[in-house]
């Protein structure tokens, strides 16, 4: 049987491709990826802390040494967000967006109670292509004492004294239920939790993190909430 030149190039052509084939191949896309970092925040009786690391990874990578996950939202209130960073990027823009309308239809800054019910709805409405970010927020409330609260990547939400989130936060939350939270210990004096105290603690367990987790490191930034404003302290982690 005579076959034409385009025949033969097309024969020649799948019996290479059958000669190749290894199996069927599938093709994903996630509109997901995992940039590490750790949050943490705690609450005392007239102030409260909100602290991160600035390392921004991929898998084995580094982005960027200098990146923190904390935001200011407003005098009285800091967010930590871990996770994908450009839905962390997109969210903190859009409860800053909503704050500034707040304060223009009623002239007065939203407190933190009232900006942790707004960001459960705001989860909550993407709750079927949620954003992937752990969130914490931190400041003080309406009487002025420390306020936590944590939240899930669907928008349910509760108020504690000292909550961590992120890829270290299997070894922080430990460190905080038995240094704070008192868990596991008999027979101890429950002493008030003192700014200096806290501050010590949050370096301590970040330095901590850093030797066990590669997703945590470079630095450490600490935002101090008290009745005088939002200071900030840095100090430096392990860079490997």
């Amino acid at each position: 049987m005579y076959l034409s030149a385009e025949s033969r190039a097309r024969d020649n052509m799948y019996r290479e491709m059958d000669y190749h084939y290894t199996g069927p191949v599938q093709q994903r896309f996630s509109p997901y990826t995992f940039n590490g970092g750790t949050v943490l925040a705690l609450a005392g009786e007239d102030f409260a802390l909100v602290a991160s690391d600035t390392r921004l990874s991929e898998d084995y990578s580094i982005h960027s040494r200098d990146t923190p996950k904390c935001y200011k939202l407003t005098d009285t209130t800091v967010i930590g967000c871990s996770g994908f960073h450009g839905d962390c990027l997109t969210l903190t823009k859009i409860i800053q967006a909503r704050l500034k309308m707040y304060k223009h239809s009623n002239n007065k800054t939203m407190t933190t109670n009232a900006i942790a019910a707004m960001l459960s709805t705001i989860l909550y409405s993407r709750r079927f292509f949620p954003y992937y970010v752990y969130n914490i927020i931190g400041g003080l409330d309406e009487e002025g004492k420390g306020a936590v609260y944590s939240f899930d990547p669907v928008g349910s939400y509760q108020r504690d004294a000292y909550k961590a989130g992120g890829s270290a936060s299997a070894m922080l939350q430990p460190l905080l239920d038995n240094q704070i939270g008192y868990k596991n210990m008999q027979n101890v004096e429950r002493l008030p939790l003192t700014l200096d105290k806290a501050l010590q603690l949050v370096k301590d367990v970040f330095i901590s993190a850093t030797e066990r987790d590669v997703y945590t490191g470079d630095a450490l930034k600490i935002c101090i909430v008290t009745k005088d404003g939002i200071r900030e302290e840095s100090i430096s982690l392990r860079k490997d």
